[in-house]
């Protein structure tokens, strides 16, 4: 972190000093807060919920983010590395599932550095990485053999859009190279007989209003070269937050029809694990 080049924004600043780049945090992570989630994907749930720690920042800073006082606004603390480490053994006593580090691009060093001590403390869980997609391949790589689950964001594939949405043009190309690298670490997701995900990629897809995000090219792209059994969530909730209202094609709520043809272009390209509960809440 001396010279950030963690995700593909690679700053540059020297965060060990406290100089801070587009995600906003130096050497201490900032946490939001951390409790068994029950709104996750079903594999992630089961009965004791999905542990979330919630990261404050982002390295995205999408102008539509549905968790915008977190990513924007700056909710949350800094912690020090123990304390993350205390987090995680906490949600494995509530009897929690897996880990779950949401928006944790930023802060792989830190989540590093926490690990062996609550390893060696007992934590057995399995964890997840819950990105925006937003990765670089070479920090993935330090995670081999780490993280048990990756839950990236597929968000668009248009670079126009990922420009003026989150100012990274580049958003598609990294998104399909982590993507990419992920599954290579983790394969496609492994369910066992008690509906819990132990190993593997899941990836999520936020439908946005008029199908503006391409939703058919990306199922395309995990068909042909990630695998037709990836475990895919196509997300309703998007809603206008944030300063999304700036931008017209972002100013609406996505209809069923748009919902009903992401849903669709999915299954066309042989997409066949879709993430039933949402799929019932979303067309129900």
């Amino acid at each position: 972190m001396a010279s950030c080049a963690l995700c593909p924004r690679r700053c540059g600043v020297d965060r060990l000093a406290g100089e801070t780049g587009v995600c906003g945090t130096g050497r201490r992570a900032w946490v939001a807060g951390f409790e068994p989630h029950f709104g996750e994907e079903a594999p992630l749930v089961g009965s004791g919920g999905s542990g979330t720690i919630f990261f404050t920042h982002c390295n995205l800073m999408c102008v539509f983010c549905q968790n915008w006082e977190i990513s924007h606004g700056g909710a949350g603390r800094a912690v020090s590395d123990e304390a993350l480490g205390e987090m995680m053994l906490r949600l494995q006593e509530m009897g929690c599932h897996n880990i779950n580090f949401v928006s944790p691009s930023h802060v792989v060093a830190q989540i590093l550095s926490a690990l062996p001590t609550a390893v060696e403390a007992g934590l057995r869980v399995p964890l997840v990485y819950n990105s925006g997609g937003y990765d670089r391949v070479e920090t993935l790589k330090l995670l081999d053999g780490v993280f048990d689950i990756y839950m990236p964001d597929f968000k668009f594939w248009n670079e126009t859009l990922a420009e003026k949405t989150c100012d990274a043009p580049d958003y598609p190309e990294a998104a399909r190279k982590a993507l990419r690298e992920m599954h290579r670490q983790v394969g496609d997701l492994d369910i066992g007989e008690d509906g819990l995900a132990r190993r593997g990629l899941l990836v999520r897809h936020l439908v946005l209003p008029n199908g503006i995000a391409d939703t058919g090219e990306i199922m395309g792209f995990l068909a042909r070269e990630i695998s037709r059994d990836t475990y895919v969530n196509i997300m309703p909730q998007y809603r206008p937050r944030g300063r999304s209202r700036a931008f017209p094609e972002l100013a609406d709520y996505p209809s069923k029809s748009d919902v009903q043809a992401a849903t669709a272009a999915a299954e066309r390209a042989g997409i066949h694990r879709l993430d039933g509960r949402r799929r019932a809440f979303m067309l129900g």
